[in-house]
């Protein structure tokens, strides 16, 4: 695809609005980088299909690394292979971090899901995740514990990207967290110049709880959906957040992902944000060929929030600024069924260094 039909590539010549790969696999990483991406991610669910795409070379390192460390868990052997592949996608994205003085050019690295119960633990990992590369920025989920413990590595001098956040309340308690860390790295004395954290808002996930309370009939109020109107619930969310993000001065940038469709890109062109895509979605996204135009600040139609407000009490406490406490966030759907995939994924991670340490007979 030439230059001038490239929708990536015309996005990421603009100043503000960047892509991010949502993907560690080299190979998928070195094209997004030559459509203009200036980021990438690794998470338990990533870590695993890397694995996947290259299996013998992960399988024999997994054997290398418990001959190298006989009295190694299945868990330590795993998570150092995701340290690899983190490390190696991290080095790929080592020139682009130089350029833009820290601002982009990171590899996100997530903390352990299993983790998820201590705020020390949580920030422990951070810190440690954070000393394996200047440009490692580490993922903490935004739950009642996760905010915790993003105020304390931040502190600690951590660059933080938060995750398992799908709603207005929960960007908004991250970035508060985010702005009391910086504060207290500051006035400790250190340099926080450098210091980039984004906050993510999983877009397409909030759509899917919002479709999966419809399948089970839970629409209230008798509302009559329109076709469409469950696609726009992220976006809507998105959106909310990013005005009040800017009114706030927030020293944080929002990130969209979990892409279920191209608006989930289209509709936050002009935002200065991260947009981060699934490679697949990235070639859905170049093959429409469609030009990139300012859509940040064009607000989604008020007739399809109204339905989605009377019709589901969880878009209610998405969308609005206080829709949720802090506390609550644990319990948000979209976050119970998002922390089972990432604890599903380390399972499964467990179960493939078995194969390898306990071959089936």
């Amino acid at each position: 695809m030439t230059n001038h039909t490239s929708p990536l590539e015309q996005m990421t010549r603009r100043e503000d609005t960047v892509l991010w790969n949502d993907s560690a696999d080299p190979r998928e990483l070195a094209q997004s980088i030559a459509w203009g991406a200036v980021g990438a991610t690794c998470n338990p669910v990533i870590a695993v299909q890397c694995i996947k795409n290259d299996l013998p070379r992960w399988t024999a390192r997994m054997g290398e690394i418990a001959a190298e460390k006989p009295t190694a868990t299945e868990s330590e052997i795993g998570w150092q292979v995701v340290e690899e592949i983190s490390l190696e996608a991290a080095q790929q994205l080592a020139p682009i971090f130089t350029e833009h003085n820290g601002r982009n050019g990171r590899l996100s690295m997530q903390t352990d899901p299993r983790l998820a119960r201590s705020p020390k633990a949580l920030a422990d990992q951070a810190e440690y995740f954070a000393s394996l590369a200047p440009n490692i920025i580490v993922k903490i989920p935004a739950t009642a514990t996760g905010v915790e413990a993003i105020e304390d590595a931040v502190a600690r001098g951590v660059n933080i990207n938060v995750t398992v956040s799908f709603s207005v309340p929960q960007a908004l308690a991250a970035a508060e967290a985010i702005e009391r860390g910086m504060d207290q790295r500051a006035a400790a004395g250190h340099d926080i110049s450098q210091m980039g954290h984004v906050v993510t808002i999983m877009v397409g996930r909030l759509d899917d709880w919002l479709k999966d309370l419809a399948a089970r009939g839970q629409v209230e109020n008798d509302v009559h959906l329109e076709e469409g109107d469950l696609e726009w619930a992220g976006i809507a969310a998105f959106k909310r957040a990013y005005g009040i993000f800017q009114e706030r001065g927030y020293r944080s940038r929002l990130l969209s992902a979990a892409f279920r469709s191209t608006a989930q890109w289209s509709e936050f062109v002009g935002g200065d944000v991260v947009i981060s895509p699934p490679f697949a979605w990235q070639e859905k996204i170049q093959a429409t060929g469609i030009e990139p135009v300012d859509r940040m600040q064009i607000p989604v139609d008020p007739a399809i929030i109204d339905r989605l407000e009377r019709a589901f009490p969880d878009f209610r406490r998405a969308y609005e600024p206080d829709g949720m406490t802090t506390a609550e966030f644990d319990t948000f759907g979209a976050t119970r069924k998002t922390l089972r995939q990432f604890l599903a994924a380390d399972e499964e991670l467990d179960q493939i260094v078995r194969d390898v340490l306990i071959p089936a007979p």
